[in-house]
């Protein structure tokens, strides 16, 4: 059973910041080299980044200051650049905040003391560093997050860190890839969090973090209920009312072995106390938008481009993407006992192979915060769409609230087109993935995202 981790405030930290647009722009890491995952610390011949502490060659982590969490606003967006060096392959990336006792200078992944939270994770293109682009963007609306970094009363007890993983081996780029010979070095990092004006601390959020990157599995005794079955179930307990609750679930399927479940979408069905609330199959309708950052010859991508009927036949990923964060809206939950549970009855894990990392928390209230008019924003969010997608000539936003704003931005964060309009014109836009942030009367904001064929 999980004891309940009372949430709280952010100490952030800024090697700098500066305004634009009423935004501001946090640098955490300004590309971090990164070295082989299996090695050890010694292989990594350059020193860590200022304030950062590298935990493994794959990881550093970076405790926040006072001085960045006066900055966070309400709405809250992060960006990850990954820029290509000794790895031509995809692997995986996370960002994760640590909950470390007050006034500790480092910690260990391992420590039962420090409970972590993912908050993001993608996947690396196939990059060959002497070809462009060799950089490749990850963008994600964490506005949740924000509430976690403003609540007072975590930084009584901890320190806040943020935690930059990219994992990377050199192996086949010492032979693949000019200029790689001998090296261990594998990716560079960056990451921005991108705030508004800066709000009010809080004092009402309730934070149960639950598993992060937690093997999940049919057949590692620790990593599943039952042998042979791939089915996870946890507890945890409220001891106070807990409103707007939202569960927060991360997972990614890999197994690259013959007949491995990364090559098959598999039926993921979640349990809350007992009542399904969500069924999906990961994987994005086309990996396409995609192809361009994957400057490595590979059979995920292939010389040609692949109909959608054939990504969906097999990717549950597109190296160079970011991994879904699903978010599961429970409502208002009594004290006591609540039961989480994920099953996937179709997966195989061919020879012992295979792994679902499984990240999860929740969040909610102290107290009950009103709906807005007769939909409250989870609603209004999702009754929000673009129209058509993929879209060649024009989007359109449909939604049944008043439209006041809208920002449309590529996949490099670069503002193309704002405005107050609901049919939008894209013939001049280039093909690609597109974000458009739509501010709905009530500043009620909601981010979309369409493909330009």
């Amino acid at each position: 059973m999980k004891k309940i981790f009372a949430l709280l405030s952010l100490a952030a930290i800024a090697a700098f910041s500066h305004k634009t647009n009423a935004q501001t722009t946090i640098r955490i890491y300004d590309t971090a080299l990164f070295y082989d995952g299996y090695a050890g610390l010694s292989t990594a011949t350059t020193p860590a980044p200022p304030g950062t502490v590298r935990l493994k060659t794959s990881l550093y982590s970076k405790k926040l200051s006072e001085a960045v969490l006066g900055q966070i606003g309400n709405s809250l967006s992060m960006k990850v650049l990954v820029k290509a060096s000794c790895d031509n392959y995809d692997r995986g990336g996370h960002v994760s905040l640590a909950f470390v006792p007050k006034g500790d200078t480092t910690y260990t992944t391992g420590d039962t003391a420090v409970k972590r939270l993912e908050i993001a994770r993608f996947i690396t293109p196939f990059m060959n560093k002497n070809l462009q682009p060799d950089t490749v963007p990850y963008n994600y609306e964490i506005n949740n997050v924000a509430s976690i970094l403003k609540e007072n009363k975590i930084t009584d007890i901890y320190d806040i860190w943020m935690e930059l993983e990219i994992f990377g081996v050199p192996y086949a780029a010492n032979n693949e890839i000019p200029g790689c010979s001998g090296r261990s070095d594998v990716f560079y990092g960056t990451l921005d969090l991108i705030t508004d004006a800066s709000a009010p601390r809080e004092n009402n959020n309730i934070i149960i973090p639950i598993y992060n990157q937690k093997s999940f599995n049919n057949y590692q005794a620790n990593a599943t209920d039952s042998l042979t079955t791939t089915v996870k179930t946890v507890t945890f307990n409220l001891s106070d009312s807990s409103y707007n609750t939202s569960i927060y679930l991360i997972t990614s399927n890999h197994g690259a072995n013959s007949g491995g479940e990364e090559y098959n979408r598999r039926n993921h069905f979640v349990y809350f106390d007992g009542t399904q609330v969500l069924q999906y199959k990961p994987g994005f309708p086309t990996c396409e938008p995609y192809r361009i950052y994957n400057t490595q010859g590979n059979g995920i991508y292939g010389s040609a481009p692949r109909s959608d009927a054939q990504w969906q036949s097999f990717s549950n990923w597109c190296p160079g993407a970011y991994i879904p964060i699903r978010v599961i809206n429970v409502g208002n939950l009594a004290p006591g006992t609540h039961t989480f549970k994920i099953a996937v009855p179709d997966a195989k894990f061919v020879g012992g192979q295979g792994n679902f990392p499984l990240s999860l928390y929740v969040q909610g209230k102290t107290e009950y915060i009103a709906p807005v008019g007769v939909n409250d924003i989870n609603k209004i969010a999702a009754n929000t769409t673009l129209y058509p997608n993929p879209a060649k000539q024009e989007i359109n936003i449909r939604t049944e609230q008043k439209v006041e704003k809208v920002i449309m931005f590529n996949m490099v964060g670069q503002q193309v087109w704002a405005g107050n309009s609901k049919t939008i014109d894209i013939t001049a836009l280039q093909y690609g993935v597109y974000y458009v942030k739509i501010q709905l009367e009530g500043n009620i904001m909601v981010t979309k995202s369409f493909v330009k064929n």
